[in-house]
């Protein structure tokens, strides 16, 4: 064979993964490398941006070492990578500190100035999206208010995955949907925002330009080549966001589509044709990676975090029989919980482990498990859990029906998606068939299609994902539980508000 082959390269939170990707959207090779995170005080993340571009270098060399595939074969390369991070370069662009991450809570002060300064209104009109610690903008407050030094060195500010765009092809630059996460971006416009630039007495020299993320930015350079294995003068793609390749590599690109992930946190996507805004901005409203598109999502912090916090402290029984057995202590949890009725016959757990983000903006929430009585066994309580998750992913389906976006159909990502059960769960709350996507590295296979169209291989998003992207099992709802999940997804809906001043009163202060 030797149709074309694109580089996806996922530079996640955790380690960096590079695919090639042939045309038909077979992954042909792939390799990995990691790096660490850095907690210097409670509630802080940080990591090197060296370390980054060194595990990077290391994967890329894997995999055109060992992928097999002839580097005339390689047309290109797209970057996915985690959002909200914050690179400050200085006038050589030289990294000033360590990266302040997507998972960060440092600047809750910050966010509380933003909103003395600019209405919700504005927030709406101006970003489309709330204050939030995670985000970009409150980085770069904090760095004003804590390191002076380090903020008077500042020349340029780049994300994540635009700092390894530039590694690999010099040039400085951000895209649509990863700019969509800095609180600094009109989601509407697709440009910077120049009134909140100047609500926050942010400089606009310090921000790259914006781009497509289907366009070519660069080539990749002798030196980058060097480091990396890769041919030089491939064409480097503007790349995307993670959540927005994701969506690319699952095939969800268009108004009707859903795409659901259960992984340590789960997300739910849903592209629209126009940039949508809830008022009350419960949901985040981004630019697509797919051309002249939007999404609507929403975040629970403790999705698959939820079960493995239940496998880890209460799965003992389960983990001994997998041992046993040679299996995945999940494969059984799964099996347990598959004993207990739907709806757990009104156990019901609210999975706010970590607080939650959608729709509540609560981080002193906490975990509950009500309506336990004698009845309740270990299969309920397996039940409850993996149902809470899936109740709190329906609060975000719900807000999007609200707003009237059309929702026909779920594909399933990340872990969470290997388990039927929990698919039907999901099929069943919804009231949508559930399918799963054909490609568990989601995010890697996005970018490696967004390679694809700024080399010219495919003509647009669609056209990659009609050739590449492939579905598995759908799985539809069953009418017989509908009654019971409605009847509980009540009682689920009414814990919060009913818990949520005893919240705050429990809420342990730092």
């Amino acid at each position: 064979m030797n149709d074309p082959c694109m580089v996806g390269l996922d530079l996640g939170t955790t380690g960096a993964k590079a695919g090639l990707v042939s045309a038909s959207g077979r992954i042909v090779a792939t390799a990995s490398a990691g790096y660490e995170t850095s907690t210097p005080r409670p509630g802080w993340a940080e990591q090197d941006p060296a370390a980054w571009w060194e595990a990077c270098c290391a994967a890329l060399r894997r995999l055109m070492r060992d992928g097999g595939v002839e580097p005339a074969r390689v047309s290109g390369i797209g970057v996915s990578g985690q959002m909200h991070g914050s690179v400050f370069l200085d006038a050589s662009e030289g990294v000033i500190r360590p990266c302040i991450l997507w998972c960060d809570q440092r600047t809750a002060p910050q966010c509380d100035w933003i909103m003395e300064r600019v209405s919700t209104m504005d927030l709406a009109r101006w970003v489309s999206n709330p204050a939030l610690p995670g985000f970009t903008a409150p980085k770069v407050l904090w760095l004003r208010q804590n390191e002076a030094g380090s903020y008077s060195r500042v020349a340029r500010l780049l994300l994540p995955k635009d700092y390894i765009n530039l590694m690999l092809s010099g040039v400085p630059c951000t895209e649509v949907s990863d700019a969509s996460g800095t609180l600094m971006f009109d989601v509407r416009r697709r440009e910077w925002s120049r009134e909140m630039l100047d609500a926050l007495e942010i400089p606009a020299e310090w921000l790259p330009e914006v781009g497509s993320s289907v366009d070519a930015i660069g080539r990749v350079t002798s030196r980058a080549a060097e480091a990396t294995g890769l041919p030089v003068g491939i064409p480097v793609a503007g790349g995307g966001a993670d959540n927005a390749c994701g969506a690319i590599g699952m095939g969800v690109t268009g108004p009707g589509q859903v795409a659901v992930s259960i992984g340590s946190s789960g997300t739910v996507l849903a592209p629209t044709s126009e940039p949508l805004v809830d008022e009350r901005m419960r949901l985040h409203t981004f630019c697509h990676a797919a051309e002249d598109t939007w999404y609507l999502m929403g975040v629970m912090l403790s999705a698959g975090l939820s079960l493995r916090w239940f496998r880890d402290e209460l799965g003992e029984p389960e983990a001994t029989a997998a041992g046993e057995r040679g299996l995945d202590t999940y494969l059984l949890l799964d099996e347990t919980a598959g004993s207990a009725p739907p709806g757990c016959e009104g156990l019901v757990f609210l999975p706010y482990l970590t607080g939650e983000r959608t729709p509540h903006a609560d981080p002193d929430a906490r975990g509950v498990l009500f309506g336990l009585d004698l009845t309740k066994t270990r299969a309920h309580v397996v039940r409850s859990v993996m149902e809470g998750v899936v109740f709190g992913l329906c609060d975000s389906i719900g807000l999007m029906r609200e707003l009237g976006v059309p929702l026909r159909m779920v594909v399933a990502g990340g872990g969470g998606s290997r388990s039927r059960l929990w698919r039907g769960m999901q099929a069943d709350v919804f009231g949508l068939p559930i399918t799963t996507a054909g490609e568990s590295d989601s995010a890697m296979l996005g970018a490696a299609l967004l390679a694809g169209v700024a080399s010219g291989v495919f003509g647009s998003v669609e056209e990659a994902c009609g050739m590449a992207v492939s579905r598995g099992e759908t799985v539809e709802p069953d009418p017989g539980n509908a009654r019971p999940y409605k009847r509980y997804y009540e009682v689920f809906r009414a814990l919060y508000p009913a818990l949520k001043d005893i919240f705050k009163m429990q809420a342990v202060p730092w």
